[in-house]
């Protein structure tokens, strides 16, 4: 690389950065503000708030990824354009897309970084975070993650809890329900719902089970029972919060798991999977779009570049937001609607180059 080339990368790692330092410290005294009361009321000790912390700082950090990086691109690239530099190097004969090769060699090893996160920090991250909302914080707006638990363990078979615990490993108002040619054969009920770490069986609290009969159904009771299932603990657990603290190994052979299964919660943990490899993807595509916005000079300055950048940040993440609900909740396939946005983005990437070009 020559020395323009290393100037620029520098300024991109740099820049991106500093947008990272800058805006996470942000967030944390935020959420502080907001969850101090409840810390306090749970008793929470120091420790167990800096590893919240540092689940947080990374989780949202891979949330507000394409934000940070697009932003910071733009207020680079924008001040190189003001000084009449980007104007100095495409005289000296270097062509844009000779220009653009350091931004490219930039996205790249921060696509890499972030490739890797995700697949092995993130997953921990994620584990740390929720898990700490689950038991402090489950009074706040969050326990609706934890709430109406429906799984299909086979494809004859379901169960349902109304909220879990996934630390004491314990759910309530348990539901386990068995069918035969699609007639109901037996169902469970049990208060409480209690998995046993050492004998890899299940206590049940206040059990019932009624066993359909062709003339009368039979009705079994009693306080409390110990038996097997053939669902595992992290079935319980709520379907995005499971898949996003596994590894990629483990998340792939989770899914392959569930879908012999036939779960009908695969949709969620395939958009869970396809995000770690098209969030990494769109570096290149909002570096493209960045250093074509913002490599024009304009009249209004880098204010300008900077409203046009937030601009189209946040429609990138608004429509991956969109798309990843669209991919759970409805019949569009999760590898389509999880890389919707790049393909509509990278058109306009494509579109904004060829102009910057000319």
């Amino acid at each position: 690389m020559k020395k323009i080339d290393w100037y620029i990368f520098k300024r991109y790692l740099i820049t991106f950065t500093t947008m990272l330092l800058m805006f996470i410290p942000i967030g944390i005294i935020i959420d502080v503000s907001e969850k101090i009361n409840r810390m306090i009321e749970n008793h929470v000790a120091f420790k167990d708030v800096l590893v919240y912390y540092y689940g947080f700082t990374i989780y949202f950090a891979n949330l507000l990824f394409p934000i940070f990086l697009f932003l910071s691109i733009i207020w680079f690239t924008s001040k190189l354009a003001n000084n009449s530099e980007i104007i100095a190097i495409l005289s000296s004969g270097i062509s844009f897309t000779r220009f653009l090769r350091p931004y490219i060699v930039g996205a790249t090893l921060v696509s890499l970084v972030t490739l890797l996160m995700g697949f092995f920090i993130l997953p921990d991250a994620s584990e740390k975070y929720w898990d700490f909302r689950y038991t402090y914080l489950k009074k706040n707006v969050e326990q609706r993650q934890t709430s109406d638990i429906f799984r299909q363990v086979t494809p004859s078979e379901y169960m349902y809890v109304s909220s879990y615990n996934p630390l004491s490993k314990t759910g309530f108002d348990f539901i386990y329900e068995k069918f035969n040619d699609n007639k109901l054969e037996y169902k469970l009920y049990a208060n409480r719902v209690k998995y046993n770490e050492k004998t890899k069986d299940y206590t049940l609290f206040n059990y019932v089970k009624r066993t359909v009969g062709k003339n009368s159904d039979v009705l079994e009771k009693q306080d409390k029972i110990t038996r097997k299932f053939e669902f595992e603990p992290d079935d319980l657990t709520p379907t995005v919060y499971v898949a996003e603290t596994m590894n990629i190994f483990d998340l792939v052979k989770f899914i392959e798991k569930e879908r012999v299964k036939g779960s009908s919660n695969l949709d969620v943990y395939l958009v869970v999977l396809y995000k770690k490899f098209s969030i990494p993807a769109s570096a290149f595509i909002l570096t493209i779009i960045a250093v074509a916005v913002s490599a024009m000079k304009r009249r209004g300055g880098m204010g300008v570049n900077l409203a046009i950048g937030i601009l189209v940040a946040f429609s990138f993440v608004f429509f991956d937001k969109i798309f990843g609900t669209l991919a759970e909740k409805s019949s569009i396939p999760p590898i389509v609607a999880v890389w919707f946005p790049n393909f509509v983005f990278g058109i306009l990437a494509f579109y904004l180059l060829r102009n910057a070009r000319r």
